[in-house]
């Protein structure tokens, strides 16, 4: 929320070419009242996609689906994971944790309005939650709901005591929780998400069951880096390295087409900053796509530009193979 929108998962998609975007989370509410187009028009390139949405009544949930199944929507994903106390006020995400059934028949509410699968993305428990028996009684309630994708931070969120950003760091990961729930339910595929930047941590820290696991889910690594995004893509898939000179001249070419569609400039450049960290030039590209990019909003040209210059630093410096990326 507040970070990524459709013009994110345009870059992003560049980067993953097989990976499944996600949206923002938002909430069924504001579907209902502010309309589903504001919060559903997306490029078709962006698929496969799926919407995440936060609720916790099963009516307002349905009704939500059905207004958005029109935009055609890979996958419905129910945030039952975030800390934030306003999404607690708002009674959804991770304190639904303390209420299995209720979850289950929200999921189940959605998935009467849509042949797409319905989804959940939790916390490995929450408080005082027992993280063994606690995780199983709710995965079990969602397996009765039908749910048979789960998307698993795999450390506790404290609702009481700590900040949405202390709960990123402070509660400890835990991987093997996530295969240990793997390897119990064989029906439902487990996707690792929490403190992921390199798949050979992940692979490391869960070794030998790492194949229990079906997937991983990349969420602030890939906004701040988002090189990290297109490695692991080229990790998984087996596709060649980015090729950041026609990613940028991409981004150019959709900036300046969202521009006449009345856009911004900076709508677009700021989700694209971190694409050069620890190239040489890297601070110039920030400025241009941040400061220049807000006095000039309607310069499409100024990414390529940006580009083309931090790329030419790199080579001449070096000449290295590897995309130019600076040795620290």
């Amino acid at each position: 929320m507040d970070w990524t929108d459709r013009h994110c998962r345009y870059f992003h998609r560049l980067l993953a070419p097989k990976a499944l975007l996600f949206t923002e989370m938002v909430t069924a509410e504001a579907v209902i009242h502010a309309g589903a187009d504001r919060f559903c028009r997306h490029e078709p390139a962006e698929h496969p996609l799926a919407l995440q949405l936060g609720g916790s009544d099963p009516k307002t949930l349905a009704a939500a689906v059905r207004l958005c199944s029109e935009y055609g929507f890979d996958e419905f994903n129910l945030n039952v994971g975030c800390p934030s106390p306003r999404v607690r006020a708002g009674r959804f995400g991770a304190c639904l944790m303390a209420e299995p059934e209720l979850v289950a028949a929200c999921v189940a509410a959605m998935r009467a309005e849509t042949d797409r699968a319905v989804t959940v993305k939790c916390r490995i428990g929450i408080d005082d939650m027992d993280p063994i028996a606690g995780l199983d009684r709710f995965i079990e309630a969602q397996l009765r709901a039908g749910v048979r994708v789960v998307y698993l931070h795999s450390r506790k969120a404290w609702l009481s005591g700590l900040s949405p950003k202390e709960n990123r760091d402070i509660p400890p990961l835990d991987y093997n929780r996530a295969v240990r729930l793997a390897q119990a339910y064989g029906e439902l595929d487990v996707i690792l998400n929490g403190g992921i930047t390199k798949l050979s941590d992940v692979a490391r820290q869960t070794n030998p069951h790492t194949d229990s696991l079906a997937g991983v889910m990349i969420g602030r690594a890939a906004y701040k880096t988002p090189l990290s995004l297109a490695e692991m893509t080229q990790e998984i898939h087996a596709i060649g390295q980015a090729d950041l000179a026609a990613l940028t001249a991409q981004m150019t070419a959709y900036a300046g087409k969202q521009i006449q569609d009345g856009a911004v400039l900076h709508q677009i450049t700021r989700h694209m900053l971190g694409l050069f960290t620890g190239f040489r030039g890297a601070r110039e590209w920030r400025r241009t796509l941040g400061e220049t990019a807000r006095l000039d909003p309607e310069n499409a040209q100024l990414i390529s530009d940006a580009a083309q210059l931090c790329l030419r630093l790199n080579n001449e410096y070096s000449g290295r193979k590897d995309n130019g990326r600076k040795v620290a």
